[in-house]
């Protein structure tokens, strides 16, 4: 089961937004991503956070305050979806603000627990989150095509039908990961700790 959260940072791309529309999946506000999902004639069945960045009087009887502060509101929000049993979660105007929040929204990810795939939608890019619980990343790459491997946790990393393969390495969040490439193959990954796999759209 899929569904979308909208975050209140920038607005998307148009087509990160015309790939919402024909989803068909429920898209719910992150706080005050409700507004910004409006506004581009985004139907918002609920509104999940701690509500101090929107006027809760629009959004009566659809709003579900997660007030716990320790996380994030998009981490609270992951969390939800998944307790409801949503196992695709797509995460659009995640984009934006300062330096804090574009990696407090990888970090998001990282909070979360696994048994879902999680992906943030950029202008040209998709950040999605590998978790080791989960079963193993496989996808065809073309040739020269780019991607970049970062592990939030460290561990042994695994990548084969690359440029730049790996063998069970231990691996850090630092460069290394960075644009490696297709080789017209299918490129395997797997990691002892969470990866953020950033790939074009």
């Amino acid at each position: 089961m899929r569904g979308v959260l909208w975050c209140n940072g920038s607005i998307p791309a148009e087509s990160v937004v015309e790939w919402v529309l024909t989803t068909g999946a429920p898209v719910f506000g992150v706080d005050g991503g409700c507004d910004k999902a409006h506004s581009c004639g985004i139907e918002v069945v609920e509104v999940l956070g701690d509500m101090d960045s929107l006027d809760e009087s629009a959004w009566k009887g659809r709003t579900l305050p997660l007030n716990e502060q320790t996380f994030s509101d998009l981490a609270k929000s992951i969390r939800e979806l998944i307790h409801r049993g949503f196992d695709e979660i797509e995460i659009v105007g995640a984009d934006g603000g300062d330096p804090s929040h574009i990696l407090g929204n990888w970090a998001a990810m990282n909070d979360a627990p696994s048994g879902a795939r999680i992906r943030i939608h950029h202008e040209e890019q998709v950040s999605t989150r590998l978790h080791p619980d989960d079963e193993g990343f496989s996808a065809e790459f073309e040739e020269g095509e780019h991607f970049s491997i970062f592990a939030i946790e460290a561990g042994k990393v695994w990548i084969t039908g690359a440029k730049w393969e790996l063998h069970g390495d231990d691996l850090g969040l630092s460069s290394r990961g960075l644009h490696n490439e297709g080789i017209g193959d299918v490129v395997n990954i797997k990691g002892e700790g969470v990866l953020i796999l950033v790939s074009k759209r």
